[in-house]
């Protein structure tokens, strides 16, 4: 055992934080596989980060530090090289005058602290933190900037990211020569490794940022965003013209706003990106939204809804004729849930035609039709058209205005089965729109089957999750009843995460409100009820609301109370 685990393992049995015997085979096992032991501990439940952190931090006299909720200053590589901070396992967090605080895990090393003053000729404040914390910190701090940059631009292969152009696509304003672009320059190969990058850790959007000093990248990962990267400020423009041209946009434009698509093939894949553009202080924004078709869960099983909901769903597709409408905010995956149906229905004796703003997957068999304001191809002129081609099923990628609405409601009265998503909180408060909208009440009730509100969340990393223990005042307060919570276990993310996550939550899944119009909510909608009527009907007739979907969820450990929180509201 070395001098480090000797002087951790006597903290710990003094401070009475774990268990002789279950110290001793987590410090073996750390040993054997050259982990960090507090990453055991906090792993295996025998001890909390800090409960770790407190006692070491009392036992030696400095001050404890969570570096996870700490911004290392922007110019630390010019005063503490990445090198010396991964020599030593040490964070840089500050510099005033002189003095370096350092966030370290073993301060009672005085050679290292020492060597540290030596290499860096200032003086060395340490303070304390965990080590998995403190490896973390190091890769947040000096991350793939600058002083990386050059190695990862060299770092890629000219066949990692292939752009496929699609001339048909592009105004002739707006046309620019892919072959006059310089593909070996910096800018190109950095955008091309952003993309590699976004697609291999399955982001969903990528937010290029420019500010005074730099520019920021950002990916979307299970719908959190993360920063990945900080290019030179002086490469802006260069990033912005490349995008430009690959989706086919004016590169001497700045001051407009601009819309494009392009299409790349990564490891024999063809991914879309639908490419936004918007004037902002410093320069341009742009958002590449990733449309890898391979991430498309078309199967309405593996979405994750509760076995009602997925009933009431299944139900309401297989009917002949009527409205199904799905709701939520953007990026809550009603286009998934909307394509899902559309496979499960999807037959050679079905005419199914959809019209979208854009088409972001297409499917092999179904009439997708894109909206083009442009060329005077809104939602209501393509759904006029479409209503001529003889559907059977007609899918409205959104509902933005009274036409459209007119007319969709008109199509699920006369034998077409209509699917399409509106902007609410829930699906009890969709009827007070629709209303808004231009309908009146008889007509809500005679065209609409079934209303669905939907929200994303995160799951719990299967590797890392931990069990904790939950007061009943906030079991209470989030909705549970005695009854529920009577021997239920729940877990929570670790926030380090481990190798296979993103700080404790890895991929997501769907959940799901359903509220059919049975004939007591038609006439309901009818006779003018408000909306919380409705709603206390539809859970007395057995609706389950998303808070009580993503309860449920949580009891299976699936999910984290915090995550409940997050993404749905108390009914």
């Amino acid at each position: 055992m070395s001098t480090f685990h000797r002087k951790l393992r006597q903290i710990l049995l003094k401070g009475g934080a774990v268990e002789e015997g279950a110290l001793d085979a987590a410090i073996t096992q750390s040993q054997a596989e050259s982990r960090p032991v507090t990453e055991l501990l906090i792993k295996q439940g025998l001890a909390k980060p800090k409960d770790l952190l407190g006692l070491i931090a009392r036992e030696i006299g400095l001050t404890p530090l969570d570096v996870g909720h700490v911004t290392t200053d922007a110019d630390v590589g010019e005063w503490f090289s990445e090198a010396l901070a991964k020599k030593y396992s040490v964070c840089p967090i500050s510099k005033v005058g002189q003095c370096i605080t350092v966030a370290m895990f073993d301060p009672f090393d005085v050679v290292k602290v020492d060597q540290l003053r030596l290499e860096t000729k200032s003086e060395i404040r340490p303070v304390v933190a965990l080590e998995e914390s403190i490896l973390e910190a190091i890769q947040r701090a000096y991350g793939p900037g600058t002083s990386k940059m050059q190695d990862l631009v060299e770092g890629m292969h000219d066949g990692d990211v292939e752009l496929k152009v699609n001339e048909a696509d592009r105004d002739a304003a707006n046309q620019h020569d892919i072959s006059d672009t310089n593909e070996g320059s910096p800018a190109v190969k950095l955008v091309n490794m952003m993309i590699y990058q976004a697609i291999r850790d399955k982001a969903s959007d990528i937010h290029i940022e420019p500010f005074e000093k730099e520019i920021r990248v950002r990916f979307r990962q299970d719908g959190m965003l993360k920063e990945v990267l900080s290019p030179p400020k002086q490469m802006s423009q260069a990033i912005l013209s490349r995008i430009k041209i690959m989706a086919g946009l004016d590169i001497a434009e700045r001051r407009k706003p601009q819309d494009g698509k392009f299409q790349v093939k990564v490891e024999t894949r063809q991914i879309d990106f639908r490419v936004s553009t918007l004037p902002v202080v410093h320069g341009e924004k742009a958002v590449l939204r990733i449309l890898d078709q391979s991430n498309l869960a078309l199967q309405l099983d593996t979405l994750g809804f509760e076995p009602k909901c997925l009933e009431d769903y299944a139900k309401a597709i297989k009917s002949p004729y009527g409205m199904i409408l799905i709701t939520g905010p953007t990026g809550s995956g009603k286009s998934t849930t909307l394509y899902s149906a559309i496979n499960a229905i999807h037959h050679p004796h079905v005419n199914i035609v959809t019209v979208e703003d854009p088409v972001e997957y297409q499917i092999y068999g179904v009439n997708q039709v894109p909206v083009n304001p442009k060329r005077e191809m809104t939602f209501a002129a393509g759904l006029r058209a479409i209503l001529r081609q003889d559907p059977n099923v007609i899918l409205i990628g959104e509902i933005r205005d009274k036409e459209t609405i007119e007319i969709a409601t008109k199509a699920a009265l006369t034998g077409h089965l209509v699917l399409s998503t509106l902007h609410t909180n829930d699906a009890a408060s969709t009827i007070t729109r629709m209303m808004d909208m231009g309908l009146d009440a008889f007509m809500v009730s005679s065209s609409v089957l079934l209303i669905c509100a939907q929200r994303l969340a995160r799951k719990l990393c299967e590797n890392c999750k931990q069990p904790v223990p939950i007061p009943e005042e906030r079991l209470a307060e989030l909705g549970y009843t005695p009854e529920q919570t009577s021997g239920a276990q729940f877990f929570n993310n670790t926030p380090e995460g481990c190798g296979r996550c993103a700080r404790g939550y890895r991929g997501r899944f769907a959940l799901l409100e359903t509220m059919p119009f049975n004939e007591t909510i038609k006439r309901m909608v009818v006779l003018g009820k408000s909306i919380q009527e409705i709603k206390s009907q539809a859970i007395a007739d057995g609706m389950i609301t998303l808070r009580q979907a993503a309860l449920l969820n949580a009891m299976r450990g699936k999910t984290s109370l915090e995550e409940v929180a997050r993404v749905t509201l108390a009914d």
